[in-house]
């Protein structure tokens, strides 16, 4: 596999982690928050293992900026999926809108000095 991709497909099961561990709660707001934030760090903890050692790996090939930049992406498009398949929400107009003004955000990182 390429080196350029190692770090990207570590960040999106990091971002899958990290996503259920910060929003998979809400569909269990029957449960002591205590319990919750217990959960919630335990599965933080293999979000970590992913995240950390993609940031390594990945600043040999990609800027700090650059990281943060995919990461971010990635999140964004996790988050989306996640919020319509696990927690039944909708995607609005205003959401893709926004989302995709992130994406220009991140083509500038990338498109490099003018």
């Amino acid at each position: 596999m390429a080196d350029y991709l190692k770090p990207i497909l570590l960040l999106c099961a990091s971002n899958i982690f990290m996503t259920f561990a910060w929003y998979g709660h809400l569909k269990f707001t029957n449960k002591p928050l205590m319990l919750v934030i217990l959960v919630s760090w335990l599965i933080a903890f293999f979000e970590y293992c992913l995240a950390v050692p993609a940031n390594r790996m990945g600043h040999g090939i990609y800027s700090a900026a650059e990281l943060k930049t995919i990461q971010e992406v990635i999140t964004l498009s996790v988050f989306a999926g996640f919020s319509v398949l696990y927690l039944g929400e909708s995607l609005t107009i205003n959401h893709i809108i926004g989302f995709g003004f992130i994406c220009l955000g991140a083509f500038f990182v990338f498109k490099g000095p003018f």
